[in-house]
């Protein structure tokens, strides 16, 4: 992907259902959890490298006992920082004591991070904050075992205000307006609530104090807990938690917007933000890993029970495309067919634009995630030439010769590596004007692959903002000398913000939304401008359902193919030879590719909660005054 977009994050929890001496007799370790923890969150690390964090429960611990540990890092490469801390801590503790290596009861009791409940976390920064106090998992403390509770998550939530207002109401005074914290304290209250009413009618029962610990693990109902703490959150998520005495979960918002899938055996309960990463790290089928459904969460209970509760009523789903087409790990096996199809459906326009003429076109993709849609390109470029083919021998008839036969047969798409990615380069002049000549060497290129007269097609995932287009790979594809380079994506044109976890919030940062408003000055319609923030400052005190996104309007005088082309232009940069054309997926032919994540809400401004079109207001109206801000 030429244009870097970072979002929120990966989440893992392994719950083993067998004691830690099992797995030391099967797998010759007790840190068997640990171990397969790591490589989850390895496999996940494309989801997150701004940070990382690791928490654990050990269950039955007695009092005095440590039975909670976390461990966080914010370094240049989190999940090796932290684990390293961890086999540092066994590995220290083990050479102090050579006599318990094999004495696995003396390690759940002395060393920190062996547990039967573990949760991991990678996250990007969105908010430019990549301090340790905003890495996951976040710990709410408490004496009282079945109170504390351990939250990490990949979500947004649009409502934050409205949120940390209600937990002020309820007396409570949060340390900040973050919606982690705040998502935090709003299941710590009524987990503290729940606790408090078991704890009264077990005493009523006739129970002491410490009789009662047990019987409230047991009772705790996790589903209501989480049924009201999250009744009013407006926005994505996969929320997953543990509670001091061993009960865990995973939460999934009601459209489905982010991800989710889990699994389940006699060994282990496993959930990860993907589906691959689970089937790699326990080599487990396709077919054995389950999605959650959109409102539901997991719930492991301290006793192994594991069942699946509906928490909010479902809403229309409208999973997040952009997981299918950039985010989560190629090698699932419908990603990895959606993507093909992405780049099979965006060929018609791509024929269009180079008049028919394939032999004198070039193939190739920006590295290293499009690939798998140039694939799909490819492959129907090659149907498209075969059908040509059988026309033209079929015309032919009995009467063709070995050379026309030969002649019709070589034609085959021009397939060639074109753009090379130097990963070492790091662009660390800080002069605007040195840093642009260093920015064009981010890609080389393969010299004497393209001819003059040729066509250069290139795909990539999508085009968000085209700095690296305009600054970088358009000029160096120049260098070729090809007549026409058309630059294909393989999303539609990205023009509204993100309010659910991708950085994706300012719409002046869109190369489309820059397109538009160019589009208006050339029509002389910049009135327009004004109306709809107009029209958008009305809606400042509307409730959330009564908002209407009148960003729509803005966009509304266009036909795409327009958009495009002045997208062409605001990315051509000065000087080029080449004739440029831009080419974007159809949302249509996107519903095609990836129906499953009808997620949309980027490139229509459909968005799947109430908060989203509150979220694009604002965005519009930061704009029109100059503010350089987010809109949530």
């Amino acid at each position: 992907m030429s244009d870097a977009i970072k979002h929120e994050c990966g989440i893992s929890l392994i719950r083993l259902l067998k004691p830690l001496e099992y797995y030391k007799e099967k797998y010759g370790t007790a840190f068997y959890g640990v171990n397969k923890m790591y490589l989850m969150m390895e496999k996940q690390h494309n989801r997150g490298q701004d940070g990382a964090g690791f928490a654990s429960i050990k269950l039955d611990m007695n009092p005095g006992e440590r039975y909670m540990s976390r461990v966080r890092s914010a370094n240049q490469q989190p999940i090796q920082d932290i684990f390293d801390q961890i086999n540092a801590r066994i590995n220290t503790t083990l050479a102090e004591h050579p006599e318990h290596v094999n004495d696995v009861p003396w390690q759940k009791k002395n060393i920190p991070y062996i547990g039967e409940l573990l949760m991991g976390h990678v996250r990007y920064g969105t908010f430019g904050k990549n301090s340790i106090e905003s890495v996951h998992p976040f710990l709410r403390q408490n004496n009282w075992m079945h109170r504390n509770l351990i939250v990490a998550g990949n979500f947004n939530l649009t409502n934050v205000d409205e949120l940390f207002g209600n937990l002020v109401e309820l007396g409570q005074h949060p340390k900040e307006m973050a919606d982690t914290v705040t998502v935090m304290e709003k299941i710590g209250h009524f987990l503290d609530d729940a606790v408090a009413k078991l704890y009264k009618q077990i005493k009523k029962e006739g129970y002491n104090k410490r009789e009662a610990s047990p019987l409230i693990a047991e009772r705790l109902n996790v589903a209501k807990i989480l049924k009201k703490a999250s009744k009013n959150w407006d926005g994505g998520y996969t929320m997953g938690g543990l509670l001091g005495h061993g009960d865990g979960f995973v939460v999934r918002d009601p459209a489905g917007i982010r991800p989710a899938y889990y699994y389940k055996d006699d060994e282990v309960v496993v959930v990860a933000s993907e589906r691959p990463v689970i089937q790699t790290v326990f080599n487990v089928k396709f077919e054995d890993v389950m999605e959650l459904d959109p409102g539901h969460a997991i719930i492991v209970k301290k006793n192994g029970s594991v069942s699946i509760k509906e928490i909010l009523e479902p809403l229309e789903r409208k999973a997040c495309s952009f997981e299918r087409i950039y985010f989560s790990r190629g090698s699932d096996k419908e990603i990895y067919q959606e993507r093909k199809m992405l780049g099979k459906l965006v060929f018609p326009q791509i024929l269009k634009s180079i008049n028919d003429d394939l032999p004198n076109t070039v193939f190739s993709y920006i590295p290293n995630t499009a690939e798998t849609s140039f694939f799909g390109l490819v492959k129907e470029a090659q149907s498209y030439l075969n059908k040509k083919k059988e026309q033209q021998i079929l015309a032919l008839g009995p009467n063709i010769t070995g050379e026309q036969l030969h002649e019709i047969l070589d034609v085959r798409p021009r397939i060639e590596k074109v753009a090379i990615k130097d990963a070492k380069l790091r662009t660390f002049i800080t002069q605007d004007s040195n840093r642009d000549d260093l920015v064009t060497h981010v890609y080389d290129i393969s010299y004497g692959s393209v001819k003059e007269t040729d066509n250069l097609v290139i795909i990539d995932d999508s085009i968000v903002r085209g700095t690296t287009l305009k600054r970088s790979i358009l000029k160096i594809l120049d260098r070729l000398s090809p007549k026409k380079i058309i630059v294909v994506s393989s999303a539609p044109q990205i023009r509204y913000p993100d309010c659910y976890g991708i950085d994706m919030a300012k719409l002046e940062d869109f190369v489309a939304f820059k397109a538009a408003q160019a589009l208006h000055e050339e029509q002389g319609t910049t009135h327009k401008i004004k109306e709809i923030y107009e029209k958008c400052l009305t809606q400042l005190k509307s409730k959330d359902k009564d908002v209407v996104n009148y960003v729509k309007e803005f966009y509304a005088p266009f036909t795409p193919e327009q958009i495009s082309k002045k997208i062409a232009e605001i990315l051509s940069p000065e000087g080029i030879k080449a004739e440029v054309d831009i080419i974007y997926q159809t949302v249509e032919s996107l519903h095609e590719a990836c129906p499953k994540n009808l997620g949309d809400w980027y490139f229509t401004g459909d968005y799947p909660t109430p908060g989203g079109n509150r979220v694009v207001n604002r965005a519009f109206i930061n704009f029109f005054e100059g503010k350089n801000e987010r809109a949530y």
